[in-house]
This record gives C-alpha cells, structure tokens and sequence, in this order.
C-alpha cells in the first residue's frame, strides 16, 4: 500500500465526490428517517455516508459531508439550522475519515479494525459531548433531554456508521482488484 497523508487527497475528484456525497447524505437524511425512541431523535441511514466517503477520500471529505448534507437537511426542512448537531455530524465525518489512511479500498481490500474504533470514537465525541453540550451552551436546552437524544444518537448513529459504511466499503473494495490477486504467467 502507497503512503497516505492523513488528511487524503485534495482534487477535483475529491473535491466532486465530497459535492456528490454532500447531496447523496442530503436525500438519506431528508427523506429515510425511522423515528427512535428518544423525543426529535431518528435513525439515519445517511451516517453510513458519511464513514464511506471518510474510509475513500479521507478525514476533510467527511467532515464536509457531514457538515454539508446535515446544515442542508435542516435549512430545507423549515426548522433552522440547529448547529451543535451539524457540528456533531461534521465531527463525527472527521472521524470516520481518520479511518483513511489504514484503509485500501482502492486495492480491494477491506476496511480493518482502525475503520471500527475510528468510528466509534467518532460517533461518541460527536454525540455524547459535542452535541449535548452544545444544545446546552448554544440553545439552553435542558440537560436531561440533550443527554438522553445524545446517548441514543450514538447507539443507533454508530450502528448505521459501521453497518452501512462497512457494507458500503466492502461493495466498493469488491469493484477494486487486488494487487494479489493477479497472477503473473
């Protein structure tokens, strides 16, 4: 595997897929919602996108999806931008994008264990603390409420994260050759 920088490429098929992934979490996050059980809170597929795009184009691809799609979901939906969760997401992306630098989906392989923890720690930040303590800070909301939706936001958003992004990631790896998989005659 060629080194990586951290922070991924900076082209314009980076620049074009992060624009293309921006709208594709824009669509999921807007209309594939599954209420849960914690009051203003959904499962959202569109978290899945988000770790795709970081484990393919890396950390600033991801938080801009993230950022983007979110602050567009909830400029299009009337409510007003609600900030400390566009945050949230968009640092929950940048995780998911650290991911980049161990994974190889452009040689057909899978993402690995680091795809995981990355994830995870990624979708904890994001919803355990940044948001809650945001809404709190930012909005005056009260503690109990935010912690609750936080908590809840990182069960099922990690689930979808891992779920969907390493289905998405696998599929994608399974397009790629393999540099061992090619046999020399």
């Amino acid at each position: 595997m060629e080194k990586k920088s951290f922070f991924g490429k900076l082209d314009v098929k980076t620049i074009v897929a992060t624009a293309l992934g921006a709208a594709l979490f824009l669509v999921l996050f807007y209309f594939v919602k599954i209420p849960s059980p914690a009051p203003n809170t959904n499962i959202q597929i569109a978290y899945g996108i988000t770790t795709f795009f970081g484990a393919l184009f890396g950390p600033i691809s991801a938080l801009l999806v993230g950022f983007a799609g979110h602050a567009l979901n909830d400029f299009l939906a009337g409510f007003g931008v609600w900030w400390s969760w566009v945050i949230a997401s968009a640092v929950a992306g940048f995780f998911a994008g650290c991911a980049y630098k161990y994974c190889d989906l452009e040689h057909g392989k899978r993402p690995g264990k680091m795809f995981f923890i990355f994830n995870i720690v990624g979708q904890f930040l994001a919803w355990v603390v940044i948001a809650p303590v945001l809404d709190i800070v930012m909005y005056a909301e009260p503690m109990e409420t935010v912690f609750v939706q936080g908590l809840v936001s990182f069960v099922i958003d990690t689930l979808s994260a891992l779920v969907v992004g390493y289905i998405l990631c696998v599929a994608y790896a399974a397009t790629r050759s393999s540099s061992s998989s090619l046999d020399k005659e």
